[in-house]
């Protein structure tokens, strides 16, 4: 991705801009068609009559069925996926997605099954749901595992919803009217707890990294519904007094809420609900393997304690009575009714049955202890140039900060991440969490072999001394890429993505 030879220090200095590809319209010419229709043995049609000027309107282009393949596959080249480099996005687990997965998932069985099909005719599909309910029960010390909700913010969603009918079915549903979010949170901890009706107070966070118990105190009283906390927190740190948080929100008749995007930590090692959480979601498409670029298929499942479990979505997959089959129960008055059409994401079920079957008991805790070596290592070896929020060991993902440089050389977070994409490594998340200035969240989860961390990590050292020496490069980044720095301000104002033709030749295509 626009390199030339290794110089002195072995890296690869980024060299000149890739070339711009044509759109397919630009490859189109009048006449030119992709296939060889059959001759035809019914009545002809005057399409041009029954369809009028359809295909001038609709700019269609014209073009060889072997141009046409070429133009797609050299598109296609120019995408940043996981097979091709690393994703060092922070929070978001963009681990590789092992190919098995895919093969389990695509087989016909699994694949060719229909969302309105009868129950009674999937007993095969219902018993592999039943199977990742109960490996995730034993994974996260849960009593209960519900797969129905489509993603992350999702799961937190139907978390609060069972937390409010909860408190509903206690006669305090009206005056529980407080979510306690800590200033760390995701944004969509927040945003969850509006939807669902509450007020949304902010909880501080220590110098150490850590919840801040006296600002936490101060703000627990009788009208609290639950506290959303995130273990680890988006700060990469264990929290250490998770044990008496949820004590002290318990103590005022409050729920916790564990958000679950950095389980990834945890898996295998310990467990949220042995920590005193009553609720958490969980990311199957991240956890679990499937990287969630490109907007989806997701799945959030949900974890939750036993006295939540009667307000559960239906149906409720469970063994019947005095049979070893699985059945959808829907006899649940208590319920808070269905949260998506159909039960859950199936395919991504399956993709993380087949993960969590792979490593099985004996090697989940491999999963965590690597993610959290790997995150660690980076720390270490990038800390001198980027140093940490905070000092001390992380966990999932580290927090580093680029604030000497905005301060000493003008150049932001946003520069190093740019200079990145020509060094041919996607950026990691930047400017989160928002509490820590000029923020580069880097997780390199369990799957990356240390030689790409150790290129990964000589790349922002390289640039960490540009930023020093010559601070334009960083300004002008990237400068390798069909699409070089854009115009912030211009994105956000003109939102216009559509493309339009230049010019429209009447009758013979664009």
């Amino acid at each position: 991705m626009g390199r030339i030879d290794s110089n002195r220090d072995g890296l690869d200095r980024p060299s000149k801009r890739m070339p711009e590809p044509q759109l397919i319209f630009d490859r189109s010419h009048p006449g030119r068609i992709g296939c060889n229709v059959p001759v035809c043995d019914t009545p002809e049609v005057d399409l041009e009559a029954v369809l009028g000027e359809l295909r001038t309107e609709l700019h269609l282009p014209e073009i060889g069925e072997l141009d046409l393949l070429r133009h797609f596959t050299n598109l296609s080249h120019i995408n940043y996926g996981i097979e091709t480099g690393f994703y060092p996005l922070g929070s978001c687990t963009m681990k590789y997605n092992p190919k098995i997965n895919e093969r389990t998932a695509a087989l016909p069985g699994f694949a060719q099954i229909h969302p309105m099909q009868p129950v009674e005719t999937i007993p095969g599909a219902l018993e592999l749901l039943y199977g990742v309910q109960d490996m995730l029960c034993e994974i996260t010390g849960f009593s209960e595992i519900t797969l129905q909700p489509l993603a992350g913010a999702h799961g937190e969603m139907t978390c609060l919803m069972l937390i409010k009918a909860y408190h509903e079915s206690r006669g305090e549903g009206v005056q529980r009217s407080v979510v306690l979010v800590p200033d760390s949170a995701h944004g969509t901890n927040p945003a969850s707890a509006a939807r669902c009706g509450y007020d949304v107070v902010s909880v501080g966070t220590t110098p150490e990294g850590n919840t801040d118990l006296v600002d936490l105190a101060s703000k627990l009283n009788s009208g609290v519904a639950a506290l959303m906390l995130t273990n680890p927190s988006t700060l990469g740190l264990f929290e250490p007094n998770i044990e008496q948080i949820c004590g002290m929100v318990h103590a005022v008749g409050g729920q916790v809420f564990c958000d679950g995007a950095n389980m990834n930590a945890m898996v295998g090692t310990t467990r949220p609900g042995d920590h005193g959480f009553d609720c958490m979601h969980l990311n199957l498409h991240k956890t679990f393997s499937t990287p969630h670029g490109g907007g989806g298929p997701g799945c959030g499942a949900i974890g939750l304690q036993h006295h939540l479990e009667p307000f559960l979505p239906v149906p409720v997959l469970r063994r019947a009575d005095r049979s070893e089959s699985i059945i959808a129960d829907y006899n649940r008055p208590l319920s808070i009714g269905r949260v998506s059409a159909y039960y859950g994401q199936f395919l991504m079920e399956v993709r993380a049955y087949t993960y969590l079957r792979a490593f099985g008991k004996q090697h989940m805790a491999d999963i965590s202890r690597h993610a959290v070596l790997n995150a660690n290592y980076v720390r270490a070896r990038l800390k001198d140039v980027l140093p940490p929020a905070h000092d001390r060991p992380c966990m999932h993902e580290c927090i580093l900060t680029a604030e000497k440089y905005k301060k000493e050389n003008g150049i932001r977070a946003l520069d190093i991440s740019k200079r990145l994409i020509d060094y041919g490594f996607h950026p990691p998340t930047n400017y989160f969490p928002l509490i820590v200035p000029e923020c580069l969240m880097i997780e390199p989860t369990e799957t990356e072999a240390k030689e790409t961390l150790d290129e990964f990590c000589d790349a922002l050292i390289a640039i960490c001394k540009e930023a020093v020496e010559n601070p334009d490069l960083l300004h002008n980044a990237p400068q390798t890429q069909i699409v070089g720095r854009l115009d912030e301000t211009l994105a956000v104002k003109n939102l216009d993505v559509r493309w339009w033709p230049a010019k429209v030749t009447v009758g013979v295509g664009v």
